[in-house]
């Protein structure tokens, strides 16, 4: 950067280098960034009901698996699996089976919420979507894979209320995707949150979660 162009920077209040370039320059200078561009630092803090969103993906599977798998490494106190069938997480994660039930282990609440395969709400869904692997298959698959840890921690329980609503939670952190229509769901839309106070984005879907668990039916093979 030439001299005249910090000069531009300290005599036009309205005038800022790029983020990366503020950050050099403050840490050249020993002040925060915030002091030198103030304004500039307060258009990019997030201060309404937003600010708990940390990315949207217009698809499920425009997230990448490595920050699912950094969500279930890095949890510690709890995760919870509350997809409808919970398919996709087998197949996309190796030994899911043998880390979730390590977790557990060291103390982790690790729960799934999954759909009845025999419902009524199933079988409909199943003529909305009309694909081969079918609704019933693919909870199938899942309570098969939790009845191979079964007694290590792991906890399971049927629900029909979350077939519109997919919630994944990993301690503060959280993946939400509606299902769109008739849309299988990696091609519905996803939000990453961060909890960062009470009743917020993260709180209101937790709660929804939290209910649907406590009035769900036990999984018995799980």
């Amino acid at each position: 950067m030439t001299s005249k162009t910090v000069e531009r920077w300290v005599a036009d209040p309205n005038r800022a280098p790029h983020p990366r370039t503020r950050e050099d320059v403050a840490r050249a200078l020993g002040v925060s960034a915030a002091v030198l561009w103030p304004k500039s630092i307060r258009s990019t803090l997030k201060t309404g009901p937003d600010r708990e969103i940390i990315a949207a993906y217009p698809y499920r599977n425009a997230c990448s698996t490595s920050v699912w798998a950094r969500l279930i490494d890095g949890a510690s106190t709890s995760i919870t699996f509350a997809g409808y069938t919970n398919y996709f997480v087998w197949q996309e994660h190796p030994r899911l089976a043998d880390r979730l039930a390590a977790k557990a282990a060291s103390g982790c609440v690790v729960r799934f919420l999954v759909g009845d395969p025999d419902s009524e709400i199933t079988r409909r869904r199943e003529e909305i979507e009309g694909v081969p692997l079918t609704v019933s298959t693919r909870i199938r698959i899942t309570l098969d894979a939790l009845s191979k840890i079964e007694g290590r921690g792991v906890e399971a329980r049927y629900s029909d209320g979350h077939i519109a609503l997919s919630v994944f939670t990993f301690d503060d952190e959280m993946l939400v995707t509606p299902h769109l229509s008739s849309l299988l769901g990696h091609e519905s839309p996803m939000l990453h949150l961060r909890r960062l106070g009470e009743n917020g984005l993260y709180d209101r879907f937790a709660s929804h979660v939290a209910a649907l668990w406590e009035e769900g039916r036990p999984v018995s093979s799980a």
